[in-house]
């Protein structure tokens, strides 16, 4: 009985602490949109650094997951002509994510296209790396 009851508590202490360590990556995360909008190249390292130690994540790894009005990182960039954020996150995208379509359907190149960026310098490191 003794075994089964610090096997409990032992599961219930990994399910809360594994619901923090989520909310704390949120609370990290909060204000990165924010930073992208302010082409803010060094703070947006800087905390793409810091989640990476602190979480052993990537930027691949949350920025599907990451809305900014509706837009993805990029795309945010792009709309506010964020020049130095938006190299630096196309740079740190792998690829394959930068061909894949983001929550709309639509890949990078694609939304582009459709409003009329093709100007926009973040659109050109895009199309180097593909």
């Amino acid at each position: 009985m003794l075994k089964i009851v610090k096997t409990s508590l032992v599961i219930a202490a990994t399910l809360g602490v594994s619901g923090v360590a989520q909310a704390d990556v949120n609370e990290a995360l909060a204000n990165i949109c924010t930073i992208v909008q302010a082409d803010d190249k060094g703070e947006l390292r800087k905390k793409m650094r810091s989640v990476e130690s602190d979480y052993r994540m990537k930027l691949k790894d949350y920025y599907s997951a990451i809305s900014c009005g509706g837009n993805s990182l990029i795309r945010t960039a792009l709309l506010n002509n964020a020049l130095e954020a938006g190299e630096l996150l196309v740079k740190k995208m792998p690829k394959s994510d930068l061909e894949a379509p983001e929550a709309d359907g639509k890949t990078l190149q694609a939304w582009v296209a459709e409003n009329g960026l093709q100007d926009n310098p973040i659109a050109a490191v895009i199309n180097d790396r593909l």
